[in-house]
């Protein structure tokens, strides 16, 4: 019995001491879960405390946007509310190249919605994997891009932005310019006035999911500033006048090119600018360069005949010459002075500078200019702003040229009497003609309705109203511009200009330069034009057969659409009696000469 009492309880105790106890454990498991506990605390507070900012700008640069709000650019109004240039929506479809091309069984279904080619698409989106952003179409309808929004791509998306639409088209082109795709001024206004139009986009911070869609907009971090309206001078009725008549007398001549400028003569306003050829700046894709010109601003050209009341202006100022004498010979109708032939196209004997004026004498012009100081004459000149910018802040302005008085040669200044040896623009015409008929103030040209532009006196008030008197004969019987610049119950003043065209090696035999400028009501001048036809082919090249009824057909209706009361009731040149100094004399108008007949101001310098 005493080996089992001996054996018993060593069997006891080993159990007893095989392993440790429930109470044990459940020590070593909470002291395991604390630790663990404290190390989840600790690391929540590293990330929520320590390395808050660290990781928030790490999830922000994943989700987090910064995106531009787009603005509208500011509409362009004519003086009357009428607008010329508005914007319009439009969507913009983008892409995340990788996110895209990690779904290129979806590329063809995106090309046929955008019109495009699969494999170019893919090969576009291959050669931008490096990048986030790309535009694959720009600037669609709201409607064809939902469209593509719609196969819900995984990496496509819009963009809202604006386009640019021209509602007068090529009529208004030239002045008011175009905008890039970009929607920022190329030419034009546009250009001169972006700053004001385009306004400033803002920017607001959006959170995108993964698919790049916005989900949440979380700040605002700049306000957009929307683009401001602009209202201009331009009367869009008397614009779209002045191009259909410019169009028409270009089609019928076989001109190469045309151009007409009215301005308000009390404010020197432009009402109105065309040119010919034009575009359609809803399309500018498709125009060439020589079509974009605005040749009204940007061109040049030997004036003629149209410099003459200038040439007068210096006359009277000298003291030498009034309206009514001294007489000027110019008898034969050639001047062969230092081995030049200035010539007219009659012989018109013993003229008074009035009668230059009428009869548009080169001859007479040239001997009056060789009379005058040349400093006057220079001086006269330049303060019409020959050879000056008119200041208009019209994009890429021309000054024209004209050399300094000191430099004048004795022919030199005999053909410049008469027009040539001095390059000016058609607006520079215009605005001299506009100081004339405002009793000698010349206004800076201005394309902003009720815009400060500068105003200066430039002659005597007096001398002034002689030679709109002066001028005003060129349109009666026996003047150049007689009837073609005939308004019915309105005094035209004008002057009509013929040129040759310098070419290679001197002047042109048959290339001219047609001009006609003039203001109406004579008695009370409110508008002033200035028309020019550049090169016409088929029938007469004389300024007053080809420019003059440009301006009479333009003119009058400007005069009805702005109300402008008659001056001339009792000499109704259309349709009804005519008023001589003792009383009416009929109802048929004067016969006009032959265009083979008619007078001209053809002169080789």
């Amino acid at each position: 019995m005493g080996w089992r009492d001996h054996s018993t309880p060593s069997r006891q105790g080993r159990r007893h001491h095989a392993g440790p106890s429930a109470r044990k454990r459940m020590v070593v498991v909470v002291g395991l879960l604390g630790l663990a506990s404290l190390g989840l605390i600790a690391r929540a507070f590293d990330l929520q405390v320590v390395r808050k900012q660290f990781y928030q700008r790490q999830g922000d640069a994943r989700f987090l946007r910064e995106m531009e709000i787009k603005v509208s650019r500011g509409t362009i109004f004519d003086r009357n509310g009428e607008p010329l240039a508005v914007s319009t929506p439009v969507m913009s479809i983008w892409a995340n190249p990788a996110e895209v091309l990690d779904n290129a069984e979806r590329i063809p279904a995106l090309a046929k919605a955008l019109g495009a080619d699969p494999d170019t698409i893919k090969q576009y989106l291959e050669q931008r994997t490096d990048r986030e952003f790309v535009y694959l179409r720009r600037q669609m309808s709201p409607a064809a891009a939902q469209s593509v929004l719609d196969l819900n791509v995984p990496g496509i998306n819009g963009q809202r932005e604006f386009k640019r639409y021209y509602p007068s088209g090529e009529v208004t082109a030239h002045v008011l310019g175009f905008t890039n795709i970009d929607d920022h001024g190329q030419e034009g206004l546009e250009l001169a006035y972006d700053d004001w139009l385009a306004g400033k986009p803002g920017a607001k911070r959006v959170i995108r999911d993964r698919m790049g869609h916005v989900v949440e907009d979380v700040e605002q971090v700049r306000a957009p500033k929307p683009g401001q309206n602009l209202t201009l001078s331009i009367d869009r009725r008397i614009q779209f006048l002045a191009y259909n008549e410019l169009k028409s007398t270009l089609e019928k001549s076989q001109a190469d090119s045309g151009s007409m400028v009215i301005l308000d003569v009390k404010t020197g306003e432009v009402l109105a600018m065309v040119n010919l050829p034009t575009y359609n700046p809803n399309a500018v894709t498709g125009s060439q360069p020589s079509q974009r010109r605005n040749r009204s601003m940007t061109d040049v050209l030997e004036p003629g005949s149209t410099i003459k009341p200038i040439l007068m202006a210096a006359a009277l100022s000298s003291g030498k010459y009034t309206p009514t004498g001294p007489l000027i010979d110019t008898t034969g109708g050639h001047w062969f002075f230092q081995g030049h032939d200035i010539h007219d196209t009659h012989n018109y004997g013993l003229l008074s500078p009035t009668g230059v004026i009428t009869k548009s004498s080169n001859v007479g012009a040239a001997h009056i200019a060789m009379t005058l100081d040349t400093n006057l004459m220079y001086d006269t000149y330049r303060a019409f702003g020959f050879g000056n910018s008119t200041n208009s802040g019209f994009p890429g302005e021309a000054s024209g040229y004209m050399q300094v008085g000191v430099k004048w040669r004795p022919l030199e200044k005999a053909i410049l009497g008469y027009g040539y040896g001095l390059n000016v623009t058609v607006l520079q015409l215009a605005n001299a003609y506009a100081t004339i008929a405002d009793g000698g103030v010349m206004h800076s040209p201005t394309f902003i309705k009720g815009g400060d532009n500068d105003a200066k006196v430039i002659i005597d008030p007096q001398i002034a109203h002689e030679l709109v008197g002066m001028l005003e004969t060129t349109t009666q019987p026996g003047g150049t511009a007689a009837p073609y610049a005939w308004i019915a119950n309105y005094t035209v003043a004008g002057k009509t200009g013929t040129a040759h065209k310098a070419s290679v090696g001197g002047y042109s035999k048959d290339n001219y330069g047609a001009a006609f400028a003039g203001m109406v009501p004579a008695t009370n001048p409110q508008l002033v034009a200035a028309v020019v036809v550049d090169n016409p082919r088929k029938g007469s090249y004389y300024g007053g057969l080809v420019s003059g009824p440009v301006f009479a057909k333009v003119m009058a209706g400007a005069l009805r659409l702005l109300d402008i009361p008659p001056d001339n009731i009792g000499r109704w040149y259309v349709g009804g009696p005519l008023q001589s100094p003792d009383g009416l004399t009929g109802s048929k108008p004067p016969t006009a000469p032959n265009i083979e007949d008619a007078p001209g101001e053809d002169a080789t310098p």
